[in-house]
């Protein structure tokens, strides 16, 4: 059966947090608060507008997003929890576009939000079997298992075969590592924003081979939020038509059998991401050379550099030469994670690809003028959980037209704010929270002491 043609779905307002070292200083009700505050102040809508939430987050109990919410207001809506893993924050986006795209609402915010333990990724539940088991049991009996973090041996095993299959060497993989780092130091949202040099980068410490420290997205605490909408409702606001971003194709995909092929590549979602990515490209009507910008999930540098091939950025098993060839910075093919990527701005992973939404929204509508990336008129987004889930996503501007680039003054009267967020990390009033919030709706002790922190911060 060929699938239905879908309504337009735009997403009309983004909002997020700093994304910072898990200490456990902020709670997931701050984090969550402050990206949809931002995300409702960025849409020029109230809660009072919102007809279905979507809450994303892997480590919390379960209705850890009506708690969220309910700071906005208690307008009984239908409020989902979503834990797709990694991409559960893109998983959350492709939810929401699938309301508005079907006509059971007109507009839905989606927030992600994460507060996570300090250290590499653990199981919590000890007494039942684990999701990734087949997948552990795999890799060890085709590569063994060793002493590091088990994410870091999937990734960096798949590292290793696009070596021996295809000759890339490890300096291959710091130098996409050594990028990200340099692109980090323009969004003041990255939780580090520091500038290596390849050396340092490869003398770091060793990981798990390829991998070295630097080369390794940190745990993450942080929060973001999108507004989606359809047609019918940004035809009722044209005043905001022009930083209205089409979600012009988009692919939720699981794996396919390939998975248990006995490659370490096959092990990280290889096949997933690839059909996501074809299905995503076809709706859209482009194709991978029509992209100037790129967010991918470089949990580890090894990850990118088999989604730049699964991608269609180089040819196959070409990525290292393309990234010997300064393709995935600014001057080559495309900018992959002008950001900073996983790698440097952390990956608080009900939030992360929510974020990356946020980032190619500010490219497309050309508030991004620290980190500008001339002629993008198509933005790729991907998001990969293993598990397993893939989220491809083709963003493009409502007019259809090249992305301009606009004067932070200019952006701040536009926003509303006075300032520009895609430059500035900023908080808010406690006039603007009351703007956004229900009018009517509201009980204060939903909100409790929330706003005090989250001013506290600024």
């Amino acid at each position: 059966m060929a699938p239905r043609q879908k309504k337009p779905c735009y997403v009309l307002g983004v909002g997020m947090t700093k994304f910072i070292k898990p200490r456990g200083k902020v709670d997931y009700t701050e984090l969550g608060f402050e990206a949809g505050v931002k995300a409702m102040l960025d849409a020029q809508i109230s809660y009072d507008d919102v007809e279905q939430g979507i809450a994303c987050y892997c480590y919390g109990d379960s209705t850890c997003g009506q708690r969220v919410f309910y700071q906005f207001g208690m307008t009984q809506i239908p409020i989902y929890n979503v834990n797709n893993n990694c991409s559960t924050g893109s998983t959350g986006l492709a939810m929401g576009r699938n309301f508005i795209s079907s006509g059971a609402a007109d507009c839905v915010l989606v927030v992600g939000f994460e507060k996570m333990q300090a250290g590499s990724l653990q199981s919590h539940f000890n007494d039942r079997e684990n999701p990734l088991g087949t997948t552990y049991k795999m890799m060890a009996t085709t590569r063994g298992v060793t002493k590091a973090p088990g994410a870091a041996q999937m990734f960096g095993n798949a590292g290793r075969e696009y070596m021996e299959k295809y000759g890339a060497k490890p300096e291959d993989f710091a130098e996409i590592a050594r990028i990200n780092h340099a692109h980090s130091v323009n969004n003041p949202y990255s939780q580090f924003q520091d500038v290596y040099t390849l050396d340092q980068i490869m003398q770091s410490p060793k990981v798990h081979e390829p991998l070295t420290k630097l080369q390794c997205c940190p745990t993450s605490d942080g929060g973001a939020a999108a507004v989606l909408v359809s047609q019918e409702f940004l035809d009722a606001r044209p005043h905001l038509k022009d930083q209205a971003i089409l979600i012009a194709g988009q692919c939720l995909a699981t794996d396919a059998p390939s998975l248990f092929s006995k490659s370490a590549i096959d092990l990280m979602g290889w096949d997933m991401t690839q059909h996501a990515a074809r299905v995503a490209m076809k709706e859209a009507g482009v194709k991978p050379s029509d992209f100037a910008v790129c967010e991918l999930h470089d949990c580890f540098s090894a990850n990118e550099m088999i989604l730049i091939d699964a991608l269609g950025f180089s040819e196959p098993g070409k990525a290292h030469e393309f990234v010997r060839a300064g393709n995935i910075t600014y001057g080559g093919k495309v900018v992959v994670n002008p950001s900073g990527g996983l790698i440097s701005k952390g990956h608080p992973l009900g939030a992360t690809g929510i974020a990356q939404c946020a980032e190619l929204v500010w490219h497309l509508r050309g508030w991004a003028n620290n980190r500008n990336v001339p002629h993008t008129k198509y933005a790729l987004q991907h998001n990969l959980g293993l598990g397993g889930a893939a989220v491809v996503t083709v963003y493009k501007r409502a007019d259809g037209k090249e992305a301009p680039v606009i004067d932070s003054a200019t952006v701040g009267k536009l926003s509303k704010l006075g300032y520009n967020p895609a430059v500035e990390a900023k908080g808010f009033t406690a006039e603007q929270v009351k703007a956004v919030r229900s009018r009517e709706k509201v009980n204060e002790w939903a909100l409790q002491d929330t706003m005090t922190k989250v001013e506290a911060r600024f």
